[in-house]
């Protein structure tokens, strides 16, 4: 009896050390806003809009030796009717293996490339809703991807993704390229997607005390359908903290393609009000206008022009 307690004490102990290693986090944020919105050919109308409200769960195992071993699931999901999307862990479902040679990571992710630029200085709603921006070429694939991040390099860090060939002509790669120098913020991103279609795109975000400022530049080739050839797109956006309160200015500008749509033009003008450092409400307007302006506001959100009152919750 006393060998068989002593053992029972030993399991426990060692499974309970095994499990303080490892971490399971639930995360998630719900955004919604309350949107007069102007659609392509047609008149206007009063909508509750989903801005790519998401939960999920992450954990990280320490194996001993600097090495660790993660995973990462995301879901996506409308909080106006509950409803969930098609594929349950479409935003993300990665597992992770990281130490002191960086991370190997394996599964369906975001590209790093887009992180890096577009979505870095969109500052006022995190790229995401009606008054994201509308130019931007996504040209790679998010599933059956194989990931290599370097460590810091004295601020620098790098990631390469390549797809396994699946169910398209060609596999896709993005890459990305991360600086950061206190106030200063560099990132670099190219993809070579599915046939002739690739992109690369540059970043510089810059603080000054209660100014933030963020630029990116784009060069795409078919980078919003085959065949339309080389455009080049532009994006700068500004925000002005005053306490609790938060000023964002954000516009962008993209070139006719040789072959494809003209020009067009996207301004947003926004305010937010942080309750706490998880809630805030928020408010912007946001417009397209050019040539343009009604092919890109098809292909992305279906929407022109945006008044819009809002709620966003991170948990």
């Amino acid at each position: 009896m006393r060998k068989t307690l002593i053992a029972a004490a030993v399991l426990a102990t060692v499974g309970t050390g095994a499990f303080a290693q490892s971490s399971v986090t639930i995360y998630g944020r719900l955004n919604l806003t309350v949107e007069r919105q102007k659609l392509t050919g047609s008149d206007n109308n009063w909508v509750m809009q989903n801005s790519a409200s998401r939960w999920g769960l992450k954990g990280v195992e320490d194996l001993g030796g600097g090495l660790k071993a993660g995973f990462q699931l995301e879901s996506g999901f409308n909080p106006a009717n509950g409803s969930v999307a098609s594929r349950f862990f479409a935003r993300q479902s990665e597992v992770n293996l990281g130490g002191g040679f960086g991370m190997i990571r394996l599964g369906n992710f975001t590209s790093e490339a887009y992180y890096a630029t577009s979505d870095y200085i969109g500052m006022h709603n995190h790229e995401t809703g009606t008054s994201a921006d509308a130019f931007y070429a996504y040209v790679g694939r998010n599933t059956g991807k194989v990931a290599y991040r370097t460590p810091n390099f004295g601020g620098a860090t790098a990631e390469i993704a390549i797809t396994e060939a699946g169910t398209d002509p060609d596999r896709t790669i993005d890459f990305a390229v991360n600086y950061d120098a206190g106030p200063l913020h560099l990132g670099f991103g190219y993809e070579k997607g599915n046939l002739d279609a690739k992109q690369f795109a540059g970043r510089v975000l810059y603080e000054l005390g209660a100014f933030t400022i963020g630029a990116t530049v784009q060069r795409d080739t078919d980078g919003w359908g085959a065949g339309f050839g080389d455009r080049t797109n532009y994006r700068v956006s500004g925000m002005y903290t005053i306490g609790s309160t938060e000023l964002h200015l954000n516009v962008g500008r993209t070139g006719a393609y040789d072959n494809g749509p003209d020009s067009a033009s996207q301004v947003t003008l926004g305010v937010n009000y942080n309750l706490s450092k998880r809630t805030k409400v928020y408010s912007f307007f946001t417009k397209l206008n050019g040539d343009g302006a009604d092919f890109y506001a098809q292909n992305s959100t279906g929407v022109n022009r945006s008044l819009a009152v809002g709620v966003r919750h991170n948990f």
